[in-house]
């Protein structure tokens, strides 16, 4: 498997000495290292773009095998190098046993052929990162393909039954999803369709959950 280093310099507000520099590594964390990923993400999109590769992709804060903060000066930073620097360790949040192997156990059953995959799954996955990467256009168009495509696998599987009410929530929210798409092919998403593009992707997500619950 490969990997790499990414180095993220911000360059808005220099600090003024070391001194502030340490006041500032010491209550820097997560926020700031959120920003630099979303940084570095969009670097990975232009470069995807541009190179028309398909098979580049975002990283996520879980990819990260080691995450460090710090401060130097110009040359430093621009090595990758630092004046001082601390490492931050991802807290994983405590989950029943049960609940922490239900994608093990879904897992295997999709690669020994006992269950099925439904284009709905990949489809918000992508409208999914999409929405975190500031991409509202791209996540309205998706989310309505995932929507119909949500319709159609739904109400035919074997979960349909147990999925009915979720199944009129989603064909109640279709009107709205499609004038937040139709508005997305002219320009930048007003505040309103935003909201409705994030509302019908929760709603499918929660439909998925619930048939995997179901399963």
């Amino acid at each position: 498997m490969a990997t790499g280093r990414a180095t993220v310099v911000d360059v808005g507000g220099p600090l003024r000495d070391e001194a502030e520099g340490k006041r500032w590594l010491s209550g820097a964390g997560e926020p700031e290292l959120d920003a630099g990923i979303a940084v570095l993400n969009r670097a990975l999109r232009a470069f995807r773009l541009v190179s028309a590769d398909p098979h580049l992709h975002p990283v996520g804060r879980r990819q990260a095998l080691a995450a460090r903060l710090g401060y130097g000066h110009g040359e430093q930073v621009s090595d990758g190098q630092w004046t001082d620097a601390r490492e931050l360790t991802l807290t994983r949040r405590r989950q029943s046993r049960a609940k922490a192997l239900q994608p093990q156990a879904r897992l295997a059953a999709v690669l020994g052929g006992r269950e099925s995959v439904l284009v709905t799954e990949e489809l918000v996955l992508r409208a999914r990162v999409d929405l975190e990467q500031g991409r509202g256009r791209e996540a309205a168009l998706q989310v309505l393909v995932a929507l119909d495509a949500a319709l159609a696998e739904l109400q035919v599987d074997r979960s349909a039954e147990a999925l009915a009410e979720r199944l009129e929530e989603l064909r109640a929210a279709r009107e709205a999803t499609a004038r937040a798409a139709q508005s997305a092919l002219a320009g930048p998403l007003p505040p309103s369709d935003r909201e409705a593009v994030v509302r019908t992707l929760g709603r499918i997500e929660a439909a998925l959950r619930a048939r995997a619950g179901s399963a």
